[in-house]
């Protein structure tokens, strides 16, 4: 055909027979005719399947299918002295299901952004970034040049699309609306969500180092992706910090923010890409700034209670030992009592999820009370058992006490803890 001058024609009719040849290997490896719309309207659950088994084709169809397309034509056409007749015969088979397969990861690309489509856009990036020297290698032909540019620009796009998501993850943290306060004052669900999403980017971290542009001026020596991640965290606090606002009790916001700064590093230290990012001295910050929380805590709501437990304001003049007014110390019981009463039955419904964390503050609750209380009875007890109705002063032995700490932070009522241990 070609010597009798129908080169055209039989390109034309060898494109044809192929065509259909790798429209049927496309069929078995799962790659459907969808626009760029058609792709756009999927749900995500369907598209990030989709993206799974996009990046498994795409290996096959550039690596063996488009290369095997390659080598037929270069053997059926060889020797044939018409220029690049093995070229144009290969480019008319393979462009039309190259452009099917390009378009589908283009579509991604431009897609509308979200936070969920971040880890699914890089490791669409970096399947075509290992693909890109096999796709220069095959369609290295000027009548593939467009193939070429096509997935270049993708690749571009895909890392735009990655930049863009983590600023707008950026600005969604900072920006999260929910003005309901948890309850109990455990960790929020967007504490969670958020250093559960910057743990998986740390596990993209090659790919992320190299997409992140600075726009920061190298701070601290530290690279640009470093920087975004402890911004994020920066963030979350600032949110945090407002959300502790909405509950009304003041030691309630600072076991909130306690509990949720104390979840930042933990994931922190649970990563070992993500705490190498972040810094020791960054997360010395961190820890130091829940432990702050922890004391204030304890201030505001201890501090109350243990003031009952003073000398001053019980004696009368006279004698040290016999000075005591009865009625003073009486009312400094019942204070007492009603102070610790309220503080166990609210801070019963607390809740600190780290078992750890829980104990510790525990202990360091009953290291400022219990000792402060025992001095106190062992000093004054004498004076209300020697008058009368004394139970009705004395409620708590420090065994009591002891016990009663054990309540603290579980989050469910006193009367359910009291059941628990009686079981």
């Amino acid at each position: 055909m070609i010597s009798a001058g129908y080169l055209r024609e039989c390109i034309q009719v060898y494109g044809s027979v192929r065509k259909s040849a790798v429209d049927s290997s496309f069929r078995r490896l799962g790659i459907e005719k969808l626009s760029i719309g058609d792709i756009q309207r999927l749900e995500w659950d369907a598209l990030e399947s989709k993206i799974r088994r996009w990046i498994r084709a795409a290996k096959v169809c550039v690596r063996i299918l488009f290369a095997s397309e390659k080598k037929l034509c270069e053997q059926i056409f060889d020797g044939i002295e018409t220029a690049a007749v093995d070229e144009a015969c290969f480019v008319e088979t393979v462009k039309g299901p190259a452009v099917q397969l390009f378009n589908f990861a283009e579509a991604v690309s431009i897609s509308r952004r979200s936070p969920e489509k971040m880890f699914k856009i890089l490791d669409l990036h970096d399947a075509l970034v290992d693909l890109m020297p096999d796709i220069e290698s095959v369609f290295d032909a000027k009548s593939a040049d467009s193939i070429r540019v096509q997935a270049a620009e993708i690749l571009s796009r895909l890392a735009e699309a990655a930049r863009g998501i983590l600023s707008e993850f950026e600005n969604a943290v900072l920006r999260e609306p929910s003005k309901i306060p948890v309850p109990g004052g455990t960790i929020h669900p967007l504490t969670r969500y958020v250093m559960n999403y910057i743990s998986l980017i740390s596990d993209y971290k090659q790919t992320l180092i190299e997409l992140i542009m600075s726009e920061f001026a190298e701070l601290e020596s530290k690279p640009p992706l470093a920087l975004h991640l402890i911004w994020i965290i920066v963030i979350l606090q600032f949110n945090l910090d407002g959300k502790s606002k909405l509950y009304k009790d003041v030691s309630l916001a600072h076991l909130f923010m306690m509990n949720n700064v104390h979840y930042i590093v933990q994931k922190v230290k649970g990563s070992t890409e993500l705490r190498e990012m972040i810094g020791d001295d960054y997360l010395r910050k961190l820890t130091g700034k829940f432990r702050q929380s922890a004391t204030n805590y304890q201030r505001a709501t201890w501090v109350g209670v243990l003031y009952c437990l003073r000398d001053e304001g019980l004696h009368v003049s006279g004698s040290f030992s016999s000075g005591v007014s009865k009625s003073a110390l009486r009312e400094r019981f019942k204070s007492f009592n009603g102070m610790f009463e309220e503080v166990h039955r609210t801070q019963a419904t607390w809740l600190i999820p780290d078992t750890q964390l829980r104990e510790e503050l525990r202990i360091s609750i009953s290291e400022h009370l219990i000792p402060a209380y025992r001095s106190f009875l062992g000093r004054f007890r004498s004076h209300i058992e020697s008058g009368r109705h004394p139970e009705n002063y004395i409620k708590y032995s420090v065994e009591d006490l002891e016990s009663a700490v054990l309540d603290f932070f579980e989050g469910c009522p006193v009367s359910q803890h009291s059941r628990k241990r009686s079981q």
